[in-house]
C-alpha cells in the first residue's frame, strides 16, 4: 500500500528521497498499484525526464520511465527484439510498464530480460555520495543477480550486433516455457542466454564463437524442472531452440 506519495522535480531530490526506509522509486506503477498489506513510499519518476530513447554510435540508449511500448515502437529497436518485448506484457501493460521497471521486476520466465541478457545490455545507476550524483555502469549480468537497490537511469543496448530470439509457450498469450536468445558480434562472439524457468534468465554461453550453442543450452537446463515442463524436457527444447538461432544468425 502506497501511504506516502513524492513527486520529484530533479534527480537529486529523487536520491535524497530514496535513501529513506520502505521508500521505492515509481515508474509506471504496473507493480506498486496492486494490493499490498506493506506500508510504502513511492517516489514517481515521470519529472525527472528520463524517459528518452536516444541512438549514438553504435548503442541505443534507453531511459529507464521509458515504456516498453515505446521500444517496442522506436525506429532503432532490433526487429527480434519486439518480439520478445510483445511476449513479455500485452499491449494495455506495455502501455505504461517502463523497461527499468520491467527488468528490475522481472523473473527467470522474463523474455525481455532473457534478450537483454543475451545482448550484454548495460545497465547505468545513479548513486548519491557527499552530496554529489555519480554514475556507475555494470553489464546486465552483474546486475540481475544481486538486484542492488542503486536507481537506474539508464540502459544501453548495443545495435551492431546480431541478435535472434526463439521461444516455445503453452499458448501464445502466454510467457515461455522455454526461450533462447542469442546475440553474434562482428568478431565472432556469441552470447546464449535462456529464459522460462528461475528467479532470473541463465547466461548459457558467452564464447569467441557459435560452436556449442546446443551443448550449452542442454547443460544449462539439467535442473530446471518446475510445474511447467521437466529438465528433461526443457534440456531438448533448449537445444533445438538454441541451433534455430544459430541457423538465422
Amino acid at each position: 500500500m502506497i501511504t506516502t506519495y513524492h513527486r520529484p522535480q530533479t534527480l537529486e531530490e529523487a536520491l535524497t528521497l530514496l535513501t529513506q526506509p520502505n521508500t521505492v522509486p515509481l515508474g509506471g506503477g504496473t507493480l506498486l498499484t496492486q494490493p499490498t498489506t506493506d506500508s510504502i513510499q513511492a517516489v514517481d519518476l515521470q519529472a525527472l525526464g528520463l524517459d528518452s530513447l536516444t541512438k549514438k554510435g553504435n548503442d541505443l540508449e534507453i531511459g529507464a520511465t521509458c515504456t516498453l511500448q515505446s521500444l517496442l515502437e522506436n525506429e532503432n529497436c532490433p526487429e527480434t527484439l519486439k518480439t520478445a518485448i510483445k511476449l513479455e506484457a500485452p499491449i494495455n501493460i506495455r502501455n505504461s510498464a517502463t523497461v527499468a521497471g520491467t527488468l528490475v521486476a522481472s523473473d527467470g520466465r522474463s523474455p525481455f530480460a532473457t534478450a537483454l541478457l543475451a545482448m550484454d545490455t548495460k545497465i547505468e545507476k545513479a548513486i548519491f555520495d557527499n552530496s554529489k550524483i555519480e554514475y556507475q555502469i555494470s553489464n546486465i549480468g552483474e546486475y540481475l543477480p544481486l538486484r542492488p537497490t542503486n536507481l537506474i537511469t539508464k540502459i544501453i543496448l548495443p545495435l551492431n550486433t546480431k541478435f535472434t530470439f526463439e521461444f516455445v509457450s503453452r499458448t501464445p498469450a502466454d510467457k515461455p516455457i522455454i526461450c533462447a536468445a542469442v546475440t553474434q558480434w562482428g568478431s565472432g562472439r556469441t552470447r546464449l542466454a535462456l529464459g522460462g524457468y528461475g528467479k532470473s534468465p541463465i547466461l548459457a554461453m558467452d564464447g569467441t564463437e557459435d560452436e556449442g550453442l546446443e551443448a550449452a543450452a542442454r547443460n544449462a537446463y539439467h535442473e530446471a524442472m518446475d510445474e511447467w515442463a521437466s529438465a528433461e524436457y526443457r534440456m531438448e527444447i533448449a537445444a533445438v531452440l538454441a541451433r534455430r538461432c544459430k541457423d538465422t544468425l
